[in-house]
């Protein structure tokens, strides 16, 4: 009996210390503060295609690009 209770407390403290893993690594990266005279710059991790990422709810329109090739 007490030895059940034991794995299954093991079992949820694994789970709960699991859990707490997860969400400390899957956090938003920390902003910094930016001086006066510098001009806003993107992170590291964003890439730089030279346009505006795509608007999901905009109405759908014909591209010119071959990104999207026309399924014939």
């Amino acid at each position: 009996m007490l030895s059940t209770l034991l794995v299954i407390g093991g079992v949820l403290v694994g789970l709960l210390v699991l859990l707490a893993v997860i969400v400390s690594l899957s956090a938003r990266p920390a902003t910094t503060t930016r001086s006066a005279g510098t001009a806003p710059r993107s992170p590291g991790w964003v890439a730089d295609a030279g346009r505006p990422h795509p608007d999901a709810w905009s109405p759908l329109t014909s591209t010119t690009t071959s990104e999207i090739p026309a399924i014939r």
